[in-house]
């Protein structure tokens, strides 16, 4: 009887086991396609946009043209994954040394309702003085960032204050305007830094 139930629970991890690893190829399978559909496209995916930077100016999607470029959604009353993420994009672009001069570095809002110019001005001045940051209206905003294939929803909080979820990963477009793939803070910094030196040389 112990010998049958042994046999049953043996059968019964394998295909557990073997269900896992369907899942699991599945899963990776998904991802290198949405990958691979995503470097086919030219960036952004809707075509050109225009929106304010945190200096006044109007800045056009156009001006990107040539240049290899990262783009980061965010907010400024995020309180952990933002800063930290241009804290390392920062520190980061001086050991690219002058190559940096390659790489724009784009700050685009999420929270257009409390980011305003004067707000991102301020913010900005604890970062690289290159990077750029962007706002726009809350229509300018939800188009932008479907035009990254992005993520970005507000989220309630108590009191009636709230705080914003969005995509973590910095967009990595290569000079010919294609997506090269999502740049994570937790990846090893050697990893980090061999993608910018490869897509600014």
């Amino acid at each position: 009887m112990a010998s049958k139930t042994l046999r049953i629970v043996r059968r019964v991890t394998w295909a557990t086991i073997t269900i896992l690893a369907v899942v699991l190829a599945v899963l990776t399978w998904t991802l290198q396609s949405d990958k691979d559909r995503l470097s086919q496209q030219s960036f952004p995916l809707n075509g050109p946009f225009s929106m304010e930077t945190h200096t006044g100016e109007t800045f056009n999607s156009t001006s990107l043209a040539g240049t290899a470029y990262l783009a980061f959604f965010g907010f400024t009353h995020c309180p952990d994954i933002c800063p930290t993420t241009l804290f390392e994009l920062t520190d980061m672009m001086k050991e690219l040394g002058p190559a940096a001069d390659n790489l724009k570095v784009l700050l685009i809002s999420v929270d257009p309702k409390r980011d305003s110019q004067e707000l991102l001005s301020q913010y900005m001045t604890a970062f690289d003085p290159r990077f750029v940051a962007l706002r726009g209206t809350r229509q300018q905003t939800d188009d932008v960032v479907k035009s990254f294939a992005a993520f970005a929803k507000k989220v309630p909080l108590d009191g009636g204050q709230y705080t914003m979820e969005h995509t973590a990963g910095v967009y990595v477009i290569d000079a010919d305007g294609r997506f090269v793939r999502l740049l994570r803070m937790e990846e090893p910094r050697e990893e980090r830094m061999r993608l910018l030196k490869d897509v600014t040389s």
